[in-house]
């Protein structure tokens, strides 16, 4: 009898904790059964958009037309996530096909395809319990599936965690949209968002409050750590073209059991510690987790974690990246990490010039850990310690790549973070323009990314939307 209380005792007191819920919580995110499986069709759908390029460059050239493009202007690059749905002179109104261009482990995330359309035509954040129906809010907690968008430039200063529910997309294209403030964006025990085409910045902590997290429920939540995206024991994210700085603690973090997720053409800088993947070294259930990290480009300003892995499978694949100030990718718990195809740029400081970091383990324990590199480029003295299955090989031909590889990276990443106006020079002319060349979401100039400490000249040009700009996006949503 007195063991069975002490088991109740124990079970009591791990549920008034997140990681005592999670440690009931008995349905993890099942990962994939053949993660190589998952590189190598990345690696495919690389170079077949490569070859598409490449291929396009020739017509071109024998016909002396000049220039890379087709179909409506569009410029084909050898992204392949970019190339599926830009290339479509009608993607404002075709939005729900970017659900299909997903590739790496988070290739399944649907987000809210096949749901309605919600337009947010109200960026406040007053309460958090009984949200407003127009707000971004109202919009997360849904239970249906939902395409959310934005019919002009907005700010989003929100006053608790955004939490959302699942089956759910953010579409910030053809709006300059930021989300700063308390909390940011939790994803927690759901499924299916995708998250594109956002400025998240300036997160800060939050809590002690209660926060709804679907039309029936809403609890009570300690403080949060001020995660830019916090992903918690959640499957089939996405998290594209969005652009991440100055937040509390990291830009993004996906913990406890999380897996099933690509993070793809981002802008990071202005951070310490960028990226978490993993709650801790002894936490089992992240040895699913499996993580696709593409085309991002990794900037200004930047210290550590890009990223940081605790177990898990994870893949960095012809990533950018330009700045660091201690270490580009650590870990700790026995993770796998496949790095390929990315151009790391080491700092002038010569005690920084290594791109690894074992995190407090001795090299008798990491020696035997699968760290690969296989055709990065190293810049400025850059290396990376492998380690592992096939050590000699590995290590050799990461230092073996011919130098015109450097230029695919240029190609392969260069509009990473948000497009269109607001972005780091990615105004493509079309961006200006809502769906269907109507006029809603009308673009700011003179808007940059760089994000200081005072963006309150920012938050000055953002206007709220005008009736006419409401209507005219409803009306090409109902045509759509």
């Amino acid at each position: 009898m007195l063991h069975m209380i002490y088991i109740v005792l124990i079970l009591l007191l791990g549920s008034c904790s997140p990681l005592g819920w999670a440690m009931l919580n008995l349905t993890f995110p099942t990962p994939h059964p053949n993660p190589e499986a998952v590189v190598e069709e990345v690696q495919r759908r690389i170079n077949a958009s490569l070859s598409r390029r490449q291929m396009l460059q020739v017509v071109i050239s024998s016909s002396s037309r000049g220039g890379e493009k087709e179909g409506g202007g569009c410029r084909l690059t050898g992204n392949p996530i970019d190339d599926c749905w830009k290339c479509d002179p009608d993607w404002p109104n075709n939005r729900q096909r970017l659900a299909d261009c997903g590739i790496g482990f988070g290739e399944y995330a649907k987000g809210g395809k096949d749901g309605e359309y919600y337009v947010v035509t109200d960026n406040s954040d007053d309460d958090a319990v009984s949200p407003k129906p127009g707000t971004l809010r109202y919009a997360v907690i849904q239970e249906e599936p939902l395409w959310i968008v934005f019919p002009t430039n907005m700010l989003i200063r929100l006053s608790q965690e955004l939490i959302f529910n699942s089956y759910k997309t953010l579409d910030g294209r053809g709006a300059n949209v930021h989300i700063v403030g308390g909390g940011c964006i939790t994803l927690q025990y759901i499924t299916n968002v995708i998250i594109h085409n956002i400025h998240i910045h300036h997160c800060v902590q939050s809590g002690n409050a209660n926060v709804r997290s679907s039309p029936t429920h809403f609890g009570y939540r300690t403080e949060s750590d001020g995660d830019g995206i916090s992903i918690f024991g959640s499957k089939d994210i996405w998290i594209d073209h969005c652009s991440l700085s100055h937040c509390k603690d990291g830009l993004i973090d996906a913990v406890m059991g999380s897996t099933g997720i690509t993070i793809s053409n981002n802008y990071f800088s202005h951070h310490n510690e960028v990226m978490l993947l993993g709650h801790s070294d002894d936490y089992l259930p992240d040895s699913g987790m499996q993580v696709t990290i593409a085309f991002n480009h990794f900037g200004e300003k930047l210290v550590q974690r890009m990223p940081r892995c605790r177990r898990g499978y994870i893949h960095v694949v012809n990533n950018d990246f330009t700045r660091w100030e201690m270490y580009a990718i650590g870990g700790s718990g026995n993770p796998t990490i496949n790095s390929q195809g990315n151009r790391y740029t080491a700092p002038s400081n010569r005690n920084a010039k290594e791109v690894t970091k074992r995190v407090d383990t001795r090299e008798d324990e990491w020696r035997g850990w699968n760290w690969r590199s296989e055709g990065d480029i190293m810049v400025n003295g850059a290396f990376f310690v492998a380690s592992g299955e096939e050590l000699e090989v590995k290590y050799e031909k990461a230092y073996s790549v011919e130098p015109k590889s450097a230029v695919l990276i240029d190609q392969l990443t260069m509009h990473s973070g948000v497009l269109g106006v607001g972005g780091r020079d990615n105004n493509l002319g079309m961006w200006s323009t809502g769906p269907n060349g109507n006029g809603g979401g009308i673009g700011i100039s003179g808007m940059d990314d760089d994000y200081s400490d005072d963006y309150s000249a920012t938050i000055a040009q953002l206007s709220p939307p005008s009736v006419n700009q409401i209507l005219l996006i409803f009306l090409a949503l109902s045509l759509s």
